[in-house]
């Protein structure tokens, strides 16, 4: 898939798409995700997905079981281990306090330190800020392409381990009072796993790379340094400006992203209570590297 091209809104069924930059991004306008969707208008919008990366509704007037039954129409729902939840409905992460506070200041794809990791996320405002709190997205598809060939070879056969405790620490289960019998019992049921460092997707059949600062401890095969200065590299290139897309929320906002070619960033400079969303969690397939 090639750099999006700038372009004026494009029609598809009753709904426009208007592409944000030309790397990733677009804002769906004309579209109310309160209604039931046809087959077709979901359709329309898992090859809008595919081809931006990362999708924005305005303007939605969602109840938390709408936006669990919209998330289900793209497959299969992931219940968060430890993150509180909207109440009767489980596949709804609620998003604040304690909670937003610590996910701030971080870039991360989510649940990576699953074997099998999130096809795509949504993320809904409740309430937020009159200015700050915004979300950054980045093209690990984009980040993977812009490499040299030499880089890529190199990359192409390498294995990352994820770790569910490297961001759900004992430590911030105890500032979130959750108790010590909660954390092992979410440490069992998550033990580290390993995914392909560049990933093939499984839909459009490219390549993207597939680390993160909030779950990839290490490169195995490498020593604890080498590990280190090249996870570093590959972070700094995901985190280049031009690969990169800004949202500022406002309430009744819906982002829905490909988790498999994007990571997010929260800026962290509001307080948490000023910023109330709702997150569901699609599962995917197991990552795998298909090679040349």
């Amino acid at each position: 898939m090639s750099a999006l091209a700038a372009q004026a809104p494009e029609r598809s069924f009753d709904f426009q798409i208007a592409p944000l930059s030309s790397t990733l991004g677009a804002r769906i306008e004309g579209l109310d995700l309160a209604r039931p969707l046809s087959p077709s208008e979901i359709a329309a919008l898992r090859r809008a997905l595919l081809r931006y990366e990362v999708l924005f509704f305005d303007d939605q007037n969602l109840a938390p079981h709408q936006l669990r039954d919209f998330a289900r129409r793209f497959g299969e729902l992931h219940v968060h281990p430890i993150r509180p939840h909207v109440m009767d409905v489980p596949e709804v992460a609620l998003l604040q306090n304690q909670w937003a506070i610590d996910d701030s200041g971080n870039w991360r794809a989510d649940v990576t330190f699953l074997d099998t990791p999130p096809m795509a996320c949504l993320l809904y405002a409740q309430d937020t800020p009159q200015a700050g709190g915004d979300t950054i997205w980045a093209s690990t598809r984009a980040a993977y392409q812009a490499l040299s060939q030499p880089i890529r070879d190199f990359l192409a056969p390498l294995i990352a381990s994820h770790d569910f405790e490297r961001s759900y620490t004992e430590e911030r289960f105890a500032r979130m009072d959750l108790g010590v019998e909660r954390f092992a019992w979410a440490r069992r049921d998550h033990p580290p796993t390993t995914h392909p460092v560049v990933r093939t997707h499984p839909e459009t059949g490219l390549n993207s790379l597939f680390v993160n600062p909030a779950f990839t401890t290490r490169i195995l095969g490498l020593s604890h340094s080498e590990s280190r200065k090249l996870l570093e590299m590959i972070f700094e290139q995901i985190q280049q400006p031009q690969f990169l897309v800004r949202r500022q929320w406002k309430r009744g906002t819906l982002a829905f992203w490909d988790n498999r070619v994007t990571q997010h960033y929260t800026v962290g400079d509001v307080p948490a209570n000023e910023r109330v969303m709702y997150r569901v969690t699609i599962l995917g397939d197991k990552p795998f590297y298909r090679g040349k």
